[in-house]
């Protein structure tokens, strides 16, 4: 009999007070389905990142209608859903609708948590008045997510004008020397803007935990 290549871990909320996330990239059809199985037996509830179409398809249809799919985001939740825990204490600012699919990564995982978030969109310093007629809005959240491709001035300029617990993310969107993202990871890290944090490229799931890490110290 083979043995299992999946192991979940039920305890991690009890220890960091995040859940664990099913990374679907990279996975066969038969890990997904046994992961999904398994929690259904528990009555447990998944958050699913970069769940491709094709792999959503493959699922058994029992499954399938089981799973709230967004398919931008490529997220889907299984299970029980947190009901909000109250108004919105996260501002997720985009650079553009190019970077929709992290903007709404970062969305629902935090609604999936329970936390309900502000997205402002297609505010990048091209057109740096729409960015301005924001910024009060943006800053009445005490954490925010700003997330960029191209030149990813937008992190930058926002630790200019807000004094919220800023979060970068950079995004593979661009070209050329763009390098799919690494232009833009590299002008965060060179930011003279204090005390802006980045995450990897593309990786709105963690910008999300670590905006839920700073509101679970707010609230201690």
């Amino acid at each position: 009999m083979a043995t299992s290549e999946v192991t979940l871990d039920f305890q991690r909320p009890e220890r960091i007070g995040l859940e664990e996330a099913i990374l679907c990239q990279g996975k066969a059809p038969e890990h997904l389905v046994e992961i999904l199985e398994r929690a259904d037996e528990r009555g447990a509830s998944f958050l699913l990142t970069r769940l491709s179409l094709s792999q959503l398809e493959g699922l058994p249809p029992a499954l399938r209608k089981k799973l709230d799919y967004e398919p931008v985001s490529r997220t889907a939740f299984f299970g029980t859903v947190k009901p909000l825990s109250g108004p919105p204490r996260v501002a997720i600012v985009a650079a553009g609708t190019s970077d929709a699919f992290v903007t709404r990564e970062v969305s629902r995982t935090l609604r999936y948590a329970g936390h309900d978030s502000t997205t402002i969109v297609d505010v990048g310093v091209a057109g740096l008045w729409r960015l301005m007629d924001k910024v009060a809005l943006i800053g009445s959240h005490p954490v925010v997510v700003a997330v960029a491709g191209m030149d990813a001035a937008l992190p930058t300029v926002l630790g200019g004008l807000v004094s919220s617990v800023l979060i970068a993310v950079p995004t593979s969107t661009g070209y050329g020397v763009a390098q799919g993202g690494h232009a833009a990871l590299h002008a965060i890290l060179s930011s003279c803007a204090p005390g802006v944090t980045t995450l990897n490229i593309d990786n709105g799931y963690g910008a999300a935990c670590a905006a839920m890490r700073v509101l679970r110290a707010l609230d201690r």
